[in-house]
């Protein structure tokens, strides 16, 4: 074999090597090039989500609390001047009426004021009626007539005084309602910072417990109430909200709600600690799905889909929970949909397709 024949044979074979890998590149860059429709349609292809409607539902307002029992009304009797106690006319526990008397105070001294006014009174009195005679005949002076006419008001204003002293020896029940322990004896002296006694109206109970200011818009006077005493676990107390507070607790954020329990078999007491269930039946509300709530910051957000399948992001105002469950109060309306599985993979303006919860 000559030279040059011996020189031809390697450019052959590394040609050769060339020209197949050549031919393997022309063939994977065909079939990745077939690909790229298919990954593109892909890419186009909508992403799949859950979805589900808004709606109207009964969800009646049930708030539970803990409460403070307080007599309708409740008084600690006590006299109002300083003085020795010469009769008690009351039995601990006695149920009393409105201006019974329940015990009397030494006298002495303020009847005698009171008659010693009294005399005044008549003697002022009688030269003021003899003056306004002499008067007539111009023997006594006008300024004469209205210095006796003022001090017989002045006997007027002290028989006055002196009699309500006088009363004041008789304390009376300012209200019907039952009587507490007995803290004096006869012939104890009280003064007005003793207490006598106590004076509840039991025959209806107030009971006061904080509301979350959640639950404001629903709160409303005539409001029925439930409350369960330890006391008597078997047994459900019924009442309605009389007031409610003018000011929510800047701490706690709770707003003190009053009702008004009856009490005609007088088991319920001042002080008693209770559990209220506050309902208020026949109320709708619109729910959505827990899971639909995408919350950002102090804000919560819906992603709604419309009628063409596109997506909307919209922030909502909610209220109240249960469980699977929230209230809707701003921001969507009775009906529409919104994404209940599937809101990480899309994006507001997107076009979804809806697909069966698995």
């Amino acid at each position: 074999m000559s030279e040059p024949q011996r020189a031809g044979i390697p450019a052959l074979f590394f040609g050769g090597i060339i020209g197949t890998m050549f031919s393997r590149f022309i063939v994977l860059t065909i079939l990745l090039l077939s690909l790229f429709p298919a990954m593109a349609i892909a890419q186009r292809e909508a992403p799949g989500v859950v979805t589900s409607e808004a709606r109207i539902q009964p969800f009646p307002l049930s708030a539970e609390a803990l409460g403070n029992a307080r007599a309708n009304e409740a008084v600690d009797i006590r006299p109002e001047i300083t003085a020795a106690i010469t009769e008690i006319l009351f039995e601990e526990g006695q149920t009393v009426q409105k201006g019974d008397i329940l015990l009397r105070l030494e006298n002495s001294e303020p009847l005698a004021d009171l008659a010693a006014a009294k005399a005044a009174l008549v003697d002022s009195e009688s030269q003021y009626r003899r003056s306004v005679e002499l008067y007539k005949t111009r023997v006594v002076s006008e300024s004469e007539l209205e210095q006796l006419e003022a001090r017989r008001d002045a006997d007027q204003a002290a028989v006055n005084a002196a009699q309500s002293r006088l009363n004041h020896t008789v304390i009376r029940a300012p209200f019907a309602g039952q009587l507490g322990l007995r803290r004096v004896s006869l012939g104890s002296i009280v003064s007005p910072l003793t207490v006598i006694t106590t004076l509840d109206d039991t025959s209806q109970i107030k009971l006061d417990f904080d509301v979350p200011e959640v639950f404001m818009s629903r709160l409303s006077l005539g409001l029925t109430v439930n409350a369960i005493s330890a006391a008597w676990p078997d047994l459900v107390f019924h009442g309605r909200v009389i007031s409610i507070d003018t000011r929510v607790d800047p701490i706690s954020r709770t707003i003190i709600v009053r009702a008004l329990l009856p009490n005609d078999d007088g088991r319920l007491r001042p002080g008693m600690f209770l559990t209220v269930s506050l309902l208020k039946e026949d109320i709708t509300s619109l729910l959505v799905p827990e899971q639909s709530i995408v919350p950002e910051r102090s804000k919560q957000f819906v992603f709604v889909v419309g009628a063409d399948d596109v997506v909307e992001r919209r922030e909502v105002m909610t209220g109240r929970r249960r469980p699977g469950e929230v209230e809707i109060l701003e921001g969507l309306a009775d009906g529409e949909r919104v994404i209940v599985e599937g809101t990480q993979k899309v994006r507001p303006g997107q076009t979804v397709r809806i697909v069966e919860a698995q």
